[in-house]
């Protein structure tokens, strides 16, 4: 059954090339697998997720994967020096401040890839 199955995310992208790229080079997070299907990164852990091309990649307007980081200003510093601008919200309920948004339970940040997906890191307190 699904319990005792791994789960694979797999982000929509508009252009394959440049979303490899973004992701090996910007993330330095290294290629699995490499098909004219999707592509795969393994993200430690285990874990792994994968892009697929498609016209309508980049579209959502919410989080579509969030990394489980120990240390959120590391995190956050290191993918700043390689270019990544992280998100700023207003929200009900969600208000960043130079990026970071805190609870009780937690500390996040958003950024986007080179499609426009929304991605998260998450730092549990």
């Amino acid at each position: 059954m699904l319990t005792d199955s791994p789960i694979i995310a797999i982000l929509p992208v508009a252009d394959m090339a440049r979303a490899k790229r973004f992701y090996t080079e910007t993330l330095g997070l290294k290629i699995v697998k490499d098909t004219e299907e999707d592509v795969r990164f393994d993200c430690g852990g285990g874990t792994q997720f994968g892009v697929y091309e498609t016209p309508y990649g980049g579209q959502a307007e919410h989080t579509l994967a969030s990394w489980k980081v120990g240390d959120l200003d590391a995190e956050m510093s290191a993918l700043r020096s390689r270019g990544v601008t992280f998100e700023e919200y207003d929200l009900p309920g969600i208000k960043t401040v130079d990026g970071v948004v805190e609870s009780d339970t937690m500390r996040g940040a958003w950024f986007k890839d080179s499609e426009g997906n929304i991605l998260c890191l998450v730092q549990e307190l």
